[in-house]
């Protein structure tokens, strides 16, 4: 498999994790501050990694 394959598969894995847990958060679904803070902090990971990962292939883009 192609390694833009993988990381295109990974860029919407990550996509529909942060939107899953965004929901959870949104429907009432986390029961106490300590599950949402939880929740707020892998959605930032999330974010982050889905960032970064984006960088870098902007930077590869623009290297060649």
């Amino acid at each position: 498999m192609e390694a833009e394959h993988i990381i295109h598969k990974l860029q919407r894995a990550l996509v529909r994790r942060i939107e899953q847990l965004a929901i959870s958060v949104t429907s009432g679904g986390v029961d106490n501050m300590e599950t949402y803070k939880y929740i707020i902090g892998q959605i930032n990971a999330l974010e982050s990694v889905r960032q970064e990962i984006s960088n870098l292939q902007h930077d590869k883009e623009l290297n060649g």
